[in-house]
């Protein structure tokens, strides 16, 4: 198949997804699914209020539906709606967040430190906030804040999940990137040690009880021992 038949699809699914993100920034935007399907063509979003998203009697659903049949090409388009288990793990709304209060005017430290915090509180194991761009001055730097476990490299990087975001303020656009590794997540050194069956640990009760009998016997004789030595020495 052709190259610019990918390029042209890849391209296609970019600007669906920059509209969709931009149309449901007011319901806390959380990720987005596409699937080709033998009907038509799936589209799954992830939001953190569904009602904004759906709309009065399903209104606002139907003119996205219309609108992605329209002007993107979109073959008998189906827009499912479903809503974010949790917010504060979810690496995209807490990156939407996090501009939305650089943009209200909040200090980058205070409100790094808040959403890292709500990320950690909810469940993570770890998060990593990188905000860059003119912070305090005419200069552009980058601030990192984490907590907790991250992945940079190899297979367990692929199940951090990533966000981005962007603040415009006076001094210029912020960029945000927030990094979450979700609580369910089985890293490849992590290790648990089970408990013992039931027979293994009635077989060591007994031999902890044997243990401490002997003991106490030992214990016992060496008493009578003594016993016996002071005994002589005062006959004597």
């Amino acid at each position: 198949m052709d190259e610019r038949i990918f390029v042209r699809e890849n391209v296609r699914r970019l600007l669906i997804k920059e509209y969709l993100m931009k149309e449901a920034s007011v319901a806390g935007f959380g990720g987005l699914e596409i699937q080709r399907t033998p009907l038509g063509t799936r589209i799954v979003l992830e939001v953190e209020r569904p009602g904004l998203i759906i709309g009065r009697r399903g209104a606002k659903i139907k003119e996205l539906t219309e609108k992605l049949q329209r002007d993107f090409e979109v073959e008998n388009p189906t827009i499912e709606v479903k809503e974010s288990p949790n917010p504060y793990l979810n690496a995209q709304i807490m990156a939407e967040k996090l501009a939305a209060a650089l943009e209200r005017g909040w200090h980058f430290r205070r409100a790094g430190h808040s959403t890292l915090r709500r990320i950690m509180e909810a469940g993570a194991k770890g998060a990593q906030i990188i905000i860059s761009g003119k912070l305090t001055g005419d200069r552009a730097r980058t601030e990192k804040f984490m907590a907790g476990t991250i992945k940079y490299n190899g297979k367990p990087a692929e199940l951090v999940k990533i966000g981005y975001a962007t603040a415009k303020t006076k001094p210029g656009i912020i960029g945000v990137t927030v990094k979450i590794m979700p609580p369910d997540v089985k890293l490849p050194d992590e290790i648990n040690i089970l408990p013992p069956p039931a027979e293994e640990e009635e077989e060591q009760k007994e031999e902890n009880k044997e243990v401490n009998e002997n003991a106490q016997r030992a214990e016992g004789e060496g008493n009578k021992t003594d016993e016996r030595g002071r005994e002589k020495k005062e006959a004597s």
